[in-house]
């Protein structure tokens, strides 16, 4: 199939394409969301498996999802800054395919710190793809549907959640836990074939320089944006990261459970998907102020009723749904308030949210080390979530004082 050539602009916007081929190329994307939402959440379903094999305690093993989120934090700002002035379909490729290497190392690899290195190389890619995905996808759109189109692209990391980290996770109690990470290895490189098929070429900022890209830091919103991300978004991954042993320590159901209550986060993960980019394109301010409202006392119910299954179940699904409206949210503030580096913004957003995960998960380890239980990250997690809203209302105060000057 040929693809289309653009000329830049700021924003990239390429040539109207055939609906169809507009859909496909958004699939492609998303496809790479899928592999990704796969590789970051099947860890903490796999906890007790991976623990088990580098014998290490669970709390510790949880350090391997901090070296997968930290590779993001570092691999976001650092990759798109240096990619700018390469194309954006061909930098999406490259970007899958350096998943794909990670993943394929995951797999291979044998003893804790061998597992830490290849999770953090895993990571590096994570939030520049999402950053050059989000850009590709805005330029296919009008820009009323601009929040839908990125909406749709992160549908893939979220149904990844349902689809792929039960899979995975089923696949890594039954042929062992690298069979998981082997699973991503062959959606990368799924992925990059179909952008190569269907998406559109766009080519590079010719001008671009790692400064010009890096002056979005600047920006104090771009700033209160993160944060947000960074501390209020920790507050999903301080629950989620210990829901395995919450399942068969503090719910009392069986291993075979855990798959299926990974499921229902992963539905919620796209439901919330969904409605985020509804909400988004309605009112960005309002759909964070109550994501994060909502999320805080999510959590705090989380922590009294974790011993009733059904009820933690119910809760694991609103915990989901919470967390990819705020994703979603986050991930549209930081592309407008970073002008023209949109796809930094883009980004950051990523290397925001899994500092969250790192954040979330080293918390709610030191927590169940001190004694206080599987479900007491839950109310980590509550704090967090409103530090968080408490970071957004003080961006809305800025915003406002700025606008009436």
């Amino acid at each position: 199939m040929t693809t289309s050539t653009v000329t830049p602009s700021a924003p990239v916007r390429t040539q109207p394409q055939r609906p169809t081929h507009v859909w496909w190329a958004i699939v492609a994307l998303a496809l790479g969301g899928f592999a990704i939402g796969t590789t970051e959440f099947v860890t903490m379903g796999l906890l007790p498996d991976i623990a088990a094999s580098i014998d290490r305690s669970i709390p510790t093993t949880g350090h391997v999802i901090t070296a997968y989120a930290f590779g993001v934090v570092v691999g976001a700002p650092l990759i798109v800054s240096l990619g700018a002035k390469l194309p954006k379909r061909e930098l999406a490729i490259v970007l899958v395919l350096g998943l794909a290497v990670g993943n394929g190392l995951t797999a291979l690899a044998s003893g804790y710190v061998p597992v830490m290195v290849s999770r953090f190389i895993a990571g590096l890619p994570h939030g520049a793809y999402f950053g050059v995905a989000s850009l590709l996808a805005a330029a296919m759109v009008p820009p009323s549907m601009k929040g839908r189109a990125v909406s749709r692209v992160m549908m893939g990391l979220s149904v990844g959640t349902v689809a792929g980290v039960p899979l995975s996770a089923w696949l890594g109690q039954e042929l062992g836990w690298r069979a998981a990470y082997a699973l991503v290895v062959v959606l990368a490189i799924a992925t990059a074939v179909m952008i190569r098929a269907f998406v559109a070429r766009v080519p590079g900022t010719p001008d671009a320089t790692i400064g010009r890209e890096l002056a979005a830091l600047r920006r104090p919103q771009v700033l209160l944006a993160v944060a947000a991300g960074m501390i209020g978004f920790g507050g999903v991954f301080a629950m989620y990261s210990y829901v395995a042993p919450i399942v068969t320590d503090v719910s009392e159901l069986s291993r075979a459970t855990i798959p299926w209550v990974l499921f229902a986060f992963g539905i919620g993960s796209v439901a919330g998907t969904w409605l985020g980019g509804v909400l988004a394109d309605w009112n960005n301010v309002r759909q964070l102020v109550a994501g994060f409202l909502v999320s805080v006392a999510a959590l705090i119910a989380f922590y009294f009723v974790a011993t009733s299954g059904p009820a933690m179940i119910a809760l694991v699904f609103l915990v989901g749904a919470l967390g990819s409206v705020l994703a979603i949210g986050l991930q549209l503030r930081l592309m407008h308030a970073a002008g023209d580096a949109q796809m930094l913004g883009a980004a950051l957003n990523h290397s925001s949210l899994n500092v969250a995960n790192g954040l979330g998960a080293w918390l709610g380890g030191l927590v169940i080390a001190a004694g206080y239980g599987y479900a007491a990250p839950s109310l980590v997690g509550a704090g967090l979530a409103a530090a968080g809203l408490a970071i957004v209302l003080v961006a809305v105060a800025a915003e406002r004082r700025q606008l009436t000057r």
